[in-house]
Formats: structure tokens, C-alpha cells, sequence
């Protein structure tokens, strides 16, 4: 049992370590794998799941594709990216947008929520437009996110160029 248990990174439980051993031939209850795991202070670790991030299926106008996979930029302000990613915490996941200048990729701005709101990408956008003075012309590039999509119809569309892959 101790052997399939640390073998296995520590992440099997009682029912998946029980059907290991009857597969090699030990006939062993899961309630009894359980007890002697609790005796020895085994606990399974819990593998978190994939959290999409991405809402594609949406129904909101996309931008053209500007960027093209052409990830070199000359001047800073020039062109931008963003993308938002999730965090697993103790007390659940936290939603992180980023904007990055592909121009000596600086992070430029950035937002952290419990919550994948618009206004996340918002917060890191106008952070963005903050820290390096109202850029005009900047190429953003981002995911074809409903998120995305809302922000720059709402907030951004005339001042800030956009494309989506």
C-alpha cells in the first residue's frame, strides 16, 4: 500500500489504491486502505481539473486577425497583447488579465479579481493607457474571448486598434 501511494506522487485515495492492490492480487477492502491511509497520516492530493478561460462561443464581433503571428515589435506602444489567466488558491481561483508590449515585453498592465469579469480586462487596459500616457495607434491583440470582445466594444473601439486569431 505505501508503496503504490508514494509510487504514485501521493495522489491516489483509498478506492484507487484498493483497486491497485486487487489488481496485483492483494484483496484488500476500501474502508480498511482507508484507515491504515488515516493511521499513516496518507492523504490523497487532489488534482485540480482544467478551467477554461476562454469564452469563444460567443456571439459578439470579432476583430480581424492584424497581428498575424507577427510577434515583433519595433518601437514600445506599438503592439500590445493580453490574455487572462486563472490561479488556484486556498479559498478558490483568482482571474489574472494581463497586457504585455511585445517591445522589450514589458507587462504594462494588469488586473486581479475572484471574479472573470469585464471589468477585469477593463482595469488592466486602463492601467495599461495609465502607465504609458494614452498611446494612440497600439495594436491589441488578444484571444477571441466574449470578455475581451465586451471590453473593446464598449470602452475602447474608437481609440485602441484590436485583432483576434
Amino acid at each position: 500500500m505505501r508503496e503504490e501511494y508514494f509510487k504514485n506522487h501521493r495522489i491516489p485515495g483509498a478506492t484507487k489504491i484498493s483497486k491497485m492492490l486487487k489488481k496485483q492480487g492483494t484483496r484488500v477492502g476500501r474502508r480498511t486502505v482507508a484507515g491504515i491511509m488515516n493511521e499513516n497520516g496518507w492523504k490523497s492530493k487532489v488534482v485540480k481539473k482544467y478551467k477554461a478561460t476562454t469564452n469563444s462561443n460567443h456571439n459578439l464581433p470579432v476583430a480581424e486577425n492584424l497581428l498575424n503571428q507577427d510577434f515583433k515589435a519595433t518601437a514600445i506602444n506599438e503592439k500590445w497583447v493580453s490574455d487572462i489567466t486563472y490561479i488556484p488558491t486556498d479559498e478558490g481561483w483568482l482571474y489574472l488579465a494581463g497586457i504585455l508590449d511585445l517591445c522589450g515585453k514589458e507587462t504594462v498592465g494588469w488586473s486581479m479579481n475572484e471574479r472573470m469579469t469585464k471589468g477585469l480586462v477593463i482595469n488592466a487596459l486602463n492601467q495599461a493607457n495609465m502607465r504609458r500616457n494614452n498611446p494612440k495607434g497600439v495594436l491589441l491583440h488578444s484571444d477571441r474571448g466574449s470578455h475581451i470582445a465586451l471590453m473593446i466594444i464598449k470602452t475602447y473601439s474608437k481609440r485602441v486598434a484590436t485583432s483576434a486569431p
